[in-house]
Formats: structure tokens, sequence, C-alpha cells
């Protein structure tokens, strides 16, 4: 059988998602804590990675057992895990399911703000001063749409492919804090982060619309801006066809 989970972690503590050797990894945490309730090594699947110190309000995974759902399953689960990590959902999905593959769309904000603020130091960034807010959501619209996104890519992108179909993106501002959040069906490594830096240029008028346009178009990395701090970024939402 196949279930999936439904759940949210601050990766503030955590070298991202994925299992790695000698790091300690949101993937570990769940999977000691099914092991845990199922007696036997779990193994479980995401629906993408997050980097050291990126959080997530609402991240989908699977994984499979022959052994039904032990009673009262999300209340123990969560007595196990962290404080940092929760599961709010787990439900029964067809065998050939796959968290990742499966996901139509996902949503990531990212959160900067703009005086200093305790609350706010490891889930938001510090960046003090006004930003063009008009002038980005300019830019933001140049998103949109089916394209190559290998300007705001750090390394080879997955399956060789820089393209993605990114179907929202805005700037907003909420009191004291700038909130940039965008949708898309695929997102490359770093590049929410990249995006975001190279708009705060915008916003500062370190770079025109016409300079931002001519770095989507000619695909260079070293075009565009530096990435900024993983942890104001959250993943927010993960769609799939049954939501």
């Amino acid at each position: 059988m196949r279930f999936a989970l439904r759940l949210s972690y601050k990766g503030t503590h955590y070298h991202g998602w994925q299992l790695q050797e000698n790091a300690n990894t949101v993937q570990a945490e769940i999977e000691k804590s099914l092991a845990t309730l199922f007696q036997t090594n779990m193994e479980i699947a995401g629906c993408g990675r997050t980097d050291t110190g990126v959080h997530a309000r609402d991240y989908v995974a699977h994984f499979d057992t022959d052994k039904p759902l032990p009673d009262r399953f999300l209340n123990r689960i969560n007595s196990l895990l962290p404080t940092d990590i929760s599961v709010s959902d787990c439900w029964k999905v067809q065998d050939n399911f796959n968290a990742r593959f499966d996901a139509k769309s996902r949503e990531y904000s990212y959160y900067i703000h703009c005086h200093k603020n305790p609350f706010s130091e490891e889930i938001s960034w510090q960046r003090n001063g006004e930003l063009n807010i008009e002038k980005m959501n300019q830019a933001a619209q140049l998103l949109i749409g089916k394209k190559a996104f290998a300007c705001f890519c750090k390394g080879e992108p997955p399956n060789g492919s820089y393209i993605c179909d990114v179907s929202d993106a805005a700037w907003i501002k909420k009191e004291n804090q700038y909130i940039f959040t965008i949708s898309a069906n695929r997102f490359l490594r770093n590049m929410v982060r990249a995006i975001v830096g190279t708009m705060v240029e915008i916003g500062t008028d370190k770079m025109s619309i016409e300079s931002f346009k001519s770095v989507l178009d000619n695909g260079a990395r070293s075009d565009a801006g530096q990435s900024v701090p993983a942890h104001g970024l959250f993943l927010e939402k993960v769609e799939y066809e049954l939501d």
C-alpha cells in the first residue's frame, strides 16, 4: 500500500529535505519516526528538494508499507518528530502515485523585512531600505510563461532541461515586509533565490527592466544577481490533479 503525507517544517536546523551522510535532514527525521511506528526500516519520497535553511508550509511525500496505519497515527508520529516538523494529514493513494512527479504546480514565497525584528530573524531576510515594488512587479510579469530559466539555475538542471512554466509571479508590500510569490510546474535549483536577488537590484535601481529582460534572454547565470539567503524562502503549496 502507498500512503501520502502532508507536512510542514521549519528548515533552520536542517541541511534541507534530502538524506545526506553526516548531516541531519527533514527526510531522515521522518523516516526515523516512521521506522519506530512500523517497527521496520522505512523509505519516504518527497515532492522535491529544499536546500539548507529553507522552510515548507505545505510539503507532500509518500511511502510504501504492507502494514495498516497504526492507531492514532498523526498524534503518534508528531509526538516522535522534533517540534519544528509537523505531519498534518496521511491518506491512502494509488500505488503509482508519486509525490514528486505527479505534482502539477508548486508555489514558493520569499520574505524580506525592512527593519530589525528578532522574531523574523530565521524566517525572513533582513534588508534595510525601501524597494521599488512597481518596477519589481514589472519584471515579475516577464517571468510568466513557458521559457528557459538558465540564468537563475545553479549547476546542471534536472533532466537536462531549463524549461519551467511559470503561471504567476508578483510582489506585495505588507507593513514592513516585502513578499515575493511565484508558482510554476517545476523549479530549478536555487531558482527562486536567484530571481529575488536579481529583482532586488531592480528595486534599488541597480538594474533596469530592459537589462532584466536581456538576462532572461541570454541565459547566463553570471549576468543575473546574487542569490538571497535561504532562510527567507518558503515552499507554500504543492498541488496535484485531484487537489
